[in-house]
C-alpha cells in the first residue's frame, strides 16, 4: 500500500489493512513518517515514503480564493508524483508484490503501478471527481440539478471545470506516463478509470445515487479508525450537550471555526471540545467547561456528542455520521464544498458558508443540526450496508485472485495470496 503523507489518507484504510492481515495476507506499507511506528505496532511492515515526497507541502492555505487553492493543491500532487515514481519502484523491487493498493492522490505511484503489469487497485477517501449525468458538476458544491435549466448549468460548469483541471494536470501526467511507457490521458478523470478496481470509501445515501458508475468503482462505505488511545479522564467531566469542533489535519484557514464556536456555544448552554490538529491549541482561550486540544480520539467523543462542527473533511464528517451524530459543515476549500452539500442533501446536518460564520449563525446552525439525527442515522445505515473493510478486502482479493489464476498453477493459487506492497510467503 502506498499513501499520501496525510493522516486523512492513511487512517481510513487501516481497517482494510487489518482485515487483510486477519485473512493471512502479508502487508507492506509506505506512508507518512510520523505514523510509521503506530502502523508497526499493528503488525504492519511500514516504512516512510521518500523524504522528497513528504517535503512537498500542501500549501493551498496560502491562497485566498477557492480556485487558487485548487491550483496549489494540484501543483502539490504533481510535484509529489515526480518523487513517488522512483520511490514506489524501489518498494516494488524490495517486496515483489502480488498486488499494489495506491492512494488516489498519488499520481506517480499510480502510473508505476499501471506500468508494472501487476494487479493493482486505487482507493479514494473523498468524493470521487467522476462526472455523471445523475450528479451536479463537481467542485463548487452545487445543489443537484432540477429540470432543464439545472442540467444546462451542469453541462456548462462541467466543461469549464474539466477544461481547467485538464489544462493544469494532463500535460505533466502524460509526460510521467510516457516515461513509464504508457499512453496518454485525454482528461484528468481518465486517471480514475485506469485501475481495475477503484475503492470509494463512501456509499450512496451520502454520495448521490448514479446509474453510470464506471465498472471499476466499488463503493464500500465509510471506513473509520482512531489510534488506540484511552478516552481522557476529563471527558467524563464535560457537561451535555457536548459539541465536538474539529479543524483539518492539513493546514488551512479554519482556526476561526474554533474561535467562533467558543464564543457561540457555551453561552447557549453547550460545552465545546475542540481539536485543532494543524493549529497550536495554545492560541485559543476556552471558557470554563470547554477544552481545546490538538488531538483527541474522536470515537470516544462521538459516543456523547450531540453535534459535530467541522471543516467538511470526509474523515470527520463520515465518522460523525457513522456514529449517527449530525454535523454542521463550514467548508474552507478542497473537496469540502462537495462534502458540505452532500450533508445538506442527505438531511444529516447544516451547511454554513465561511463568510456567514458568526456566533449567532453558528449557534442557530447547531440547534438546527441537532434535529437532523434521523438523517445522520440514515447515512450511518447506508454505509454499514455497503460492507466496510470486509467488502473492500473481498474486492481486493478478487482482483488479486483474478490475475494470480492466470500466472500461477492451481496448487499455488489455492495455497497463498499476498496483498498490498507485499512479500511473497
Amino acid at each position: 500500500m502506498y499513501t499520501s503523507p496525510a493522516r486523512g489518507h492513511l487512517y481510513p484504510v487501516v481497517p482494510i489493512m487489518q482485515e487483510l492481515r486477519r485473512r493471512g495476507h502479508a502487508l507492506a506499507l509506505r506512508t507518512l513518517g510520523s505514523q510509521v511506528e503506530s502502523m508497526r505496532a499493528l503488525g504492519i511492515d511500514a516504512a516512510p515514503v521518500a523524504a522528497e515526497v513528504e517535503a512537498v507541502e500542501l500549501d493551498d492555505y496560502k491562497a485566498r480564493t477557492v480556485p487558487a487553492k485548487g491550483r496549489r493543491a494540484l501543483a502539490t500532487f504533481l510535484a509529489r508524483a515526480q518523487h513517488e515514481a522512483p520511490d514506489i519502484e524501489r518498494a516494488i523491487d524490495a517486496h515483489d508484490p502480488e498486488l499494489l493498493l495506491i492512494d488516489v492522490n498519488c499520481w506517480g505511484a499510480a502510473t508505476v503501478a499501471e506500468a508494472s503489469r501487476r494487479p493493482w487497485a486505487m482507493y479514494c477517501p473523498f468524493l470521487l471527481m467522476l462526472p455523471s449525468r445523475d450528479a451536479p458538476a463537481y467542485g463548487p458544491g452545487l445543489a443537484p440539478p432540477r429540470g432543464p435549466l439545472g442540467r444546462a448549468r451542469d453541462t456548462v460548469m462541467r466543461r469549464l471545470w474539466d477544461a481547467n483541471i485538464d489544462r493544469m494536470t494532463v500535460p505533466a501526467l502524460n509526460a510521467l506516463r510516457a516515461r513509464s511507457g504508457l499512453g496518454g490521458l485525454a482528461h484528468f478523470t481518465d486517471l480514475l478509470r485506469r485501475p481495475p478496481l477503484l475503492l470509494s470509501l463512501t456509499a450512496e445515501g451520502f454520495e448521490y445515487p448514479r446509474r453510470d458508475w464506471p465498472e471499476n468503482v466499488r463503493l464500500v462505505g465509510a471506513i473509520n479508525w482512531d489510534p488506540a488511545t484511552l478516552a481522557p479522564p476529563w471527558l467524563a467531566q464535560m457537561r451535555d450537550p457536548l459539541v465536538l469542533v474539529t479543524c483539518s489535519t492539513e493546514r488551512q484557514h479554519d482556526r476561526r471555526l474554533v474561535h467562533v464556536a467558543l464564543q457561540a456555544l457555551p453561552p447557549a448552554g453547550m460545552s465545546v471540545l475542540a481539536t485543532t490538529a494543524a493549529h497550536d491549541p495554545d492560541q485559543f482561550d476556552p471558557p470554563p467547561g470547554s477544552r481545546v486540544e490538538r488531538l483527541v480520539p474522536h470515537g470516544a467523543v462521538l459516543e456523547r456528542a450531540a453535534c459535530v462542527v467541522c471543516h467538511g473533511g470526509m474523515g470527520i464528517t463520515q465518522k460523525a455520521l457513522s456514529a449517527k451524530v449530525p454535523v454542521v459543515v463550514v467548508p474552507f476549500g478542497r473537496d469540502q464544498l462537495e462534502t458540505a452539500r452532500r450533508v445538506e442533501v442527505a438531511g444529516a446536518g447544516v451547511r454554513l458558508a465561511p463568510r456567514r460564520l458568526t456566533p449567532e449563525r453558528l449557534a442557530a446552525a447547531v440547534q438546527t443540526a441537532i434535529a437532523c439525527r434521523p438523517g445522520a442515522a440514515r447515512v450511518s445505515r447506508a454505509c454499514r450496508l455497503a460492507g466496510g473493510a470486509p467488502a473492500a478486502a473481498d474486492a481486493i482479493e478478487a482482483r488479486s485472485a483474478h490475475r494470480s489464476s492466470s500466472r500461477m498453477n492451481p496448487a499455488q493459487t489455492a495455497s497463498s495470496h499476498t496483498v498490498g506492497l507485499v512479500r511473497h510467503p
